[in-house]
This record gives structure tokens, C-alpha cells and sequence, in this order.
């Protein structure tokens, strides 16, 4: 079980793990060994997920998404493939809690009695420095 949120926790079961060869620098490594992993995890069809958790995720994580509700992350960091599943298993653990992420609802203030002479006062001065700037007369 991979813990993802408090009350969630994703069946190892439900992971599917492909390897395949990396690009990009690192000699014979990149030419002989599969080094990348990619995660795939059907959404629609975890029974960890409740269906507005599945909605979150899809609304957040679309275009991660293909068609028959997959998500597939993929690591290819580092020229190792266990370290490689790790990070793989971490990113996937940091999405899905970005995806399922509650912000607390906001609390309504008022503008403190304080603040608001403050304003006008600042306001005011302001406007005694303009005043002053003004050529008075100048059009009579």
C-alpha cells in the first residue's frame, strides 16, 4: 500500500511499472540498459478512489490523462532503474496529493477603523503634494 493523503492509501496491485531505455547522455548505459520507468495507474477503474477524488484528479491532472483514464508518470533521471522507481513512485505520491489538495475555505474580514483613516489621511497628503505642484492661475 503507497500512502498518498490521510484516510488514502493506493494498492501497489493497481501500479503498473514499464522499463524502457533513456535518452540522452550516458554512453553504453543508455544503448544496453532500461533505465526509465513509467508508471501507469487506471483512475477510473482504482476502487481506492472515491468518485470525487476521480474527479479532482481528472479535473487537476488532465492532460496526464489519456482517453481510457490512465495516468502515466515517468522518471528517467537517473542511470539506475531502482532509483529511478523510487523517484517514479514519489512524483506520482506528489501529484495525486497536489490533485487531491482541500484549500480551506476563506474567512471574511473587515478593514480595520484604523486602516481605513490611514488610507484617507495618506490620500490626503497626497493630495496637498499635488496642489501644491499645480501652477494656480495660470490660465486666468
Amino acid at each position: 500500500m503507497i500512502p498518498v493523503i490521510d484516510g488514502l492509501e493506493i494498492p501497489e496491485h493497481e501500479l503498473d511499472f514499464a522499463v524502457s531505455r533513456s535518452g540522452g547522455p550516458g554512453g553504453q548505459n543508455v544503448n544496453k540498459v532500461s533505465t526509465r520507468v513509467t508508471l501507469r495507474f487506471n483512475v477510473d477503474a482504482s476502487e481506492a478512489l472515491t468518485a470525487d477524488q476521480r474527479r479532482c484528479i481528472h479535473s487537476w491532472l488532465a492532460t496526464r490523462i489519456n482517453k481510457e483514464g490512465i495516468l502515466q508518470v515517468t522518471s528517467q533521471r537517473t542511470r539506475s532503474q531502482e532509483l529511478n522507481r523510487a523517484d517514479v513512485l514519489e512524483r506520482f505520491v506528489e501529484l495525486l496529493q497536489e490533485a487531491l489538495y482541500k484549500e480551506p475555505p476563506r474567512i471574511p474580514t473587515r478593514v480595520s477603523r484604523a486602516a481605513k483613516i490611514k488610507r484617507v489621511e495618506e490620500k490626503k497628503k497626497r493630495t496637498k503634494i499635488k496642489v501644491g505642484r499645480s501652477r494656480k492661475g495660470w490660465d486666468d
